[in-house]
């Protein structure tokens, strides 16, 4: 048995599909253990932020809004799909915090960063946490989005992921880095 895990070679790629904020490809890869060549499906996703926006008041600015996949109404904090042009995690979330809800702050930096859905997607998942934030803006929001904010005590997040009221995975990993830097 070996001692440790070794990377499976890549063969080949090739696209299968292109869904806008998506595309999906199949590697033909050779596991090092058997030798034997499988057929792996990727979903190719852009790098997403997540934003974790606290007012002097210690509240998170959250949204609620509709998710297509599960067909209901989450509570989360703001994020998107990084665009082709941005490279800086940090300068998209404050575009996307501002965007989403209208709030702007000070001291913005990444505190983590995870992998989605590594068995089959390529992306990262930044999470940045922007201090003293202030509605400073209009919402701006584009035609896929319908968002409501709301305003969360930080302390009582706990409690509110206990309770299965935040529910999205990678904005639980959000609040888990949040709460290391506590």
């Amino acid at each position: 048995m070996a001692d440790e895990i070794r990377k499976w070679e890549k063969r080949g790629s090739r696209p299968l599909s292109d869904h806008r904020i998506f595309q999906l490809r199949e590697d033909t890869v050779v596991n090092p253990r058997t030798g034997n060549e499988h057929n792996m499906v990727v979903l190719e996703c852009p790098d997403w932020v997540n934003i974790i926006a606290l007012t002097p008041d210690r509240e998170v600015v959250m949204v609620e809004q509709y998710r297509q996949g599960s067909e209901t109404v989450e509570l989360e904090i703001p994020g998107g799909m990084m665009d082709p042009h941005e490279t800086d995690p940090v300068a998209t979330a404050l575009r996307e915090l501002r965007e989403e809800t209208g709030y702007t702050g000070e001291h913005a930096r990444q505190i983590g960063e995870c992998l989605a859905n590594p068995a089959i997607m390529n992306n990262r998942v930044h999470t940045i946490l922007v201090e003293t934030c202030h509605r400073t803006h209009e919402m701006q929001m584009d035609a896929g989005e319908d968002l409501l904010t709301r305003l969360v005590p930080a302390e009582d997040l706990p409690q509110l992921v206990k309770e299965n009221k935040i529910r999205h995975s990678v904005i639980l990993a959000a609040l888990h880095y949040f709460s290391l830097e506590e």
